[in-house]
């Protein structure tokens, strides 16, 4: 399985950006995918995730509002809109995916994804 993100760049702060993720390969039937981000100096953190179903995705509590993740099952790709970006969301963001069965579910830590991307630098200035 792999996974492939795309997207970063550098921009203004107030602008707006999307990344995207495809997943390629056996990842099973269906997969969850979270969104992660590692700032310079910085631990990984979970920005947002989102079940194979779509629904009631997870979000970091400063990023709700601005960021938007979303997928595309037909085409293997998930997507983080990112608005309203702040120089606080300068980091590597990167994609994982977890197998899961249940199709609703979302999740949450990252010790649960199976398979990680490379990632894409998302650099704001102000």
């Amino acid at each position: 399985v792999q996974l492939q993100a795309s997207g970063g760049g550098l921009v203004q702060a107030g602008d707006s950006l999307r990344i995207s993720c495809v997943v390629s390969g056996r990842t099973g039937t269906t997969y969850a995918v979270g969104w992660f981000r590692q700032a310079l100096g910085k631990e990984r953190e979970l920005v947002a995730a989102i079940s194979w179903g779509g629904g009631r995705p997870y979000y970091k509590e400063s990023v709700k509002g601005r960021f938007a993740i979303s997928r595309d099952n037909a085409k293997n790709e998930v997507y983080l809109q990112m608005n309203d970006l702040k120089p606080e969301d300068t980091a590597v963001y990167s994609c994982a995916a977890a197998p899961i069965r249940d199709p609703g579910l979302v999740v949450i830590t990252s010790y649960e994804y199976d398979y990680w991307g490379r990632g894409t630098l998302v650099t704001v200035y102000s």
